[in-house]
C-alpha cells in the first residue's frame, strides 16, 4: 500500500524513502551532504550528516524514540508538521515501513558524541537500542537488505538509483549527495548550485534550445516556495514538463502544474499583443501552441501538501495553483521584456505550432469521417475479431502484408484482430501532429484502436486492452518496432502507463530431428535444445514471420497457453524520455556518441 508494488519500482522505492528522510534534514539547514552507497550483498546503506534521529525516552511509548520512528506509522518527525517546516516522504511512515519490508535493518545514530546503534529482523528489534562508541560526527546511518519474501527481485540498479539521486540534487541546490557502488567499484557525486535552471539546461543537452538562458525563478507567497526553470528547444515538438512537490515526482500533474499552464499561455499572449507580434484580429495562442517544443522543471515546497493517493503522484492543494501563476507570470514578462530576441523566437515557435494545431485538426477530422473497414484507400487492412469488450480483445500490429497473412490464418478469430502495417511508419520524434496525421500508417492504427489523437485522445475508447506489436526478429524488425514504441511514447503514452501495450517473441530457430520439432528463441536456447534432441538435427533460421505457416504461428506466438509476451513499462520516464530523443530525434551528434560509446559492447553477430 505504501510503496506501490513489489516489483523493481517498490524496491527502489525503499531506497527513496530512506534519503528523503535525509533531504529533509538538508532542507531544515542541518545537512549538506548524503551518501549512499550499493553493497556487495544487495544492501544500501544512506548516510547524512543531520541531526541524527532522537534516542531519549519517547514519552508515551516508554522505549527509545528511534525504535519508535523505526516501528510505527506516523511517528517521524515531519508527520503533524512537528519536527519540519518541509518534508517529502511518506507522511512519517516511510522509515518504519522500510523497516517492515527488510529482512534486516541496522541503525546508528552520531548525536552528542556517541553511537546509537540497534538491529532488526523483518521489522522486529534485536535488542534495544545501545550506545556502541563514542563518534564527534553527527548524522544518521540507515543499512537495510530488503526481504527476499516480499521481493522477488532484490538487485538494485545503479541506473535507477542515480538517476533519482541527480534529481534530488538539482531540485535541492547546493547539497552534496554522493553515490557508492561497491559492485563495480564506482562512484559519482551530484552537486548543483544552478538548481532547476541546471536541470533544465541538462535535460535539454542534446537538443537545439531557442533562448540560451533558461527562464528562472524562485520566490516565497504565504509561507510556500515555488521554483520554475523553463527553456524552449525546437529540435522535439513535445511538451517536457516534469513538476514535484516536496521533491515527490508528481507525475499526474495537480494545482501546480494548472496554475503553471494558465500562467504561461495568458503571458505569452500578453507579451505577444504589447510586442505587436499578435495583431488585433489575430486569435490568442492556446495551451497547447504555447507547450511546444516546452522544457520545463516546477517545483514547490509547502507546509502541508496534500497528496491525491498515498504514492503521491497528483498535487491537491487548491492555494498552489494561484501562487505558481503569479510568481511565474511576473517572472516571465519581466523576462521576455528582458530578452527581446528570445521572446520573439519563442513566440514565432508557438505560431509556427498554432499553424500546424489548425492543419492537424483537419487530418484529424479526415481520420475521424473515414471508417476504416469503408476505405479502399488506406495500405493497411484491419481483420477486427467478434468480441466487442475490449477487455478480452487483443490486436496484433503486424510488419508487411505477408505476415499479416499468416496471422489472419493463425489467429483466433473470436479475440484476435490482426493489422498488418506495410514498411516503416513515420518517425513521429521529428514531425509535428499534421505531418503525423498525413501518414497513412498512422492513420490506419489511430482509426483501429479507436482512441483518437492528441487533444480527442481518450483512453476509454480503446477498443483492444491487448496491443501487440508482432515484427521480424532482424535489424528491420527492430527499427520498426522502435519507431512503433516511439509513436506509443510521443503520442498514446496512456496506453502503456495503463499495461496495454506489449511485445510479441516469435521463435529465432526451429530444429526438426525426424517427427520431432522444437523451437528456440534465443542462440542460447537453440544450442540447449540441439544437445538434448540428440543426432543431428537439421536447425533453420527464420528470416521472418511471413516465412512460418499459420499453425507454426499460433503455435510459437499467438497461442495464450504457449506464447511469451513482453509487457512494456516505463520505471524511469526522464531516461526514457532521454532515449528516444537521442537516438530518434533529428540531431545527429547524440546519436553518433551514443553509437560510438556502446559499441564496443555489441558482440559480432552471425549473419
Amino acid at each position: 500500500m505504501y510503496i506501490g508494488s513489489t516489483d523493481l519500482r517498490g524496491l527502489h522505492h525503499l531506497v527513496i524513502e530512506i534519503v528523503d528522510n535525509s533531504i529533509d534534514e538538508a532542507l531544515a539547514g542541518w545537512a549538506d551532504t548524503i551518501v549512499v552507497t550499493l553493497h556487495s550483498d544487495n544492501s544500501v546503506s544512506v548516510l547524512d550528516n543531520g541531526r541524527g534521529i532522537p534516542t531519549d525516552m519517547h514519552p508515551t511509548a516508554r522505549k527509545s524514540a528511534l525504535e519508535v520512528v523505526l516501528t510505527k506509522l506516523h511517528a517521524g518527525g515531519k508527520f503533524g508538521g512537528g519536527g519540519y517546516k518541509v518534508s517529502g516522504g511518506l507522511h512519517g511512515v516511510g522509515l518504519s515501513v522500510v523497516n517492515a519490508l527488510s529482512e534486516r535493518l541496522s541503525v546508528e545514530v552520531y548525536r552528542d558524541g556517541d553511537v546509537y546503534s540497534q538491529t532488526y529482523a523483518r521489522g522486529v528489534p534485536d535488542g534495544p537500542v545501545a550506545v556502541t562508541g563514542k563518534s564527534d560526527r553527527r548524522g544518521t546511518l540507515v543499512r537495510f537488505w530488503a526481504d527476499p519474501q516480499v521481493f522477488p527481485e532484490i538487485d538494485f540498479s545503479w541506473d535507477t538509483v542515480s538517476t533519482t539521486l541527480r534529481g534530488y540534487a538539482f531540485l535541492n541546490k547546493g547539497i552534496t549527495i554522493m553515490l557508492i557502488d561497491e559492485r563495480k567499484p564506482l562512484t559519482y557525486t551530484f552537486h548543483f548550485e544552478g538548481g532547476l535552471e541546471a536541470f533544465v539546461k541538462y535535460l535539454n543537452a542534446n537538443r537545439n534550445a531557442v533562448n540560451a538562458r533558461p527562464m528562472y525563478v524562485e520566490r516565497e507567497i504565504d509561507g510556500n516556495v515555488v521554483e520554475i526553470a523553463l527553456q524552449y528547444q525546437n529540435s522535439a515538438f513535445t511538451e517536457h514538463v516534469l513538476a514535484f512537490a516536496n521533491n515527490v515526482h508528481t507525475e499526474e500533474g495537480g494545482s501546480h502544474v494548472t496554475g503553471f499552464r494558465s500562467a504561461l499561455t495568458t503571458t505569452l499572449n500578453k507579451y505577444a499583443r504589447k510586442a505587436s507580434i499578435l495583431k488585433e484580429q489575430d486569435p490568442n495562442l492556446t495551451g497547447e501552441d504555447v507547450r511546444d517544443g516546452l522544457t520545463a522543471v516546477i517545483s514547490v515546497k509547502l507546509r502541508e501538501p496534500q497528496f491525491e493517493g498515498q504514492t503521491k503522484t497528483k498535487l491537491g492543494n487548491s492555494e498552489v495553483a494561484g501562487q505558481v501563476s503569479t510568481v511565474l507570470s511576473d517572472a516571465l514578462m519581466q523576462y521576455l521584456e528582458e530578452n527581446p530576441g528570445d521572446a520573439r523566437r519563442i513566440i514565432e515557435q508557438s505560431l509556427t505550432a498554432a499553424r500546424a494545431r489548425q492543419a492537424a485538426a483537419k487530418a484529424r477530422d479526415m481520420v475521424q469521417r473515414k471508417s476504416l473497414l469503408e476505405s479502399t484507400t488506406l495500405p493497411g487492412k484491419l481483420v477486427d475479431c467478434s468480441e466487442s469488450d475490449p477487455s478480452h480483445c487483443e490486436i496484433f500490429i503486424v510488419e508487411g502484408l505477408s505476415a499479416g497473412g499468416t496471422a489472419k490464418e493463425a489467429r483466433e478469430r473470436r479475440n484476435q484482430a490482426i493489422l498488418p502495417l506495410k514498411g516503416k511508419i513515420l518517425n513521429v520524434e521529428k514531425a509535428r501532429a499534421d505531418k503525423i496525421l498525413s501518414s497513412e500508417e498512422i492513420k490506419v492504427l489511430i482509426t483501429a484502436l479507436g482512441t483518437g489523437f492528441g487533444e480527442t485522445f481518450n483512453l476509454d475508447k480503446l477498443r483492444y486492452h491487448r496491443i501487440v506489436l508482432m515484427v521480424d526478429a532482424d535489424v528491420d524488425g527492430s527499427h520498426i518496432r522502435t519507431l512503433l514504441l516511439t509513436f506509443f511514447w510521443r503520442h498514446l503514452r496512456p496506453a502503456i502507463d495503463s499495461g496495454f501495450l506489449y511485445l510479441a517473441q516469435p521463435p529465432l530457430y526451429k530444429l526438426e530431428r525426424g517427427k520431432q520439432t522444437e523451437y528456440a528463441y534465443s542462440d542460447e536456447e537453440r544450442d540447449a535444445k540441439y544437445k538434448q534432441m540428440g543426432g543431428r538435427p537439421e536447425v533453420s533460421r527464420y528470416k521472418g514471420l511471413g516465412e512460418m505457416s499459420g499453425e507454426e504461428l499460433w503455435k510459437t506466438t499467438m497461442d495464450p497457453e504457449r506464447r511469451v509476451l513482453l509487457r512494456v513499462s516505463v520505471d524511469d520516464a526522464l531516461k526514457a524520455d532521454d532515449i528516444f530523443d537521442r537516438l530518434m530525434g533529428s540531431d545527429v551528434e547524440p546519436r553518433k556518441r551514443f553509437i560510438q560509446t556502446h559499441a564496443k559492447s555489441v558482440r559480432n553477430l552471425d549473419v
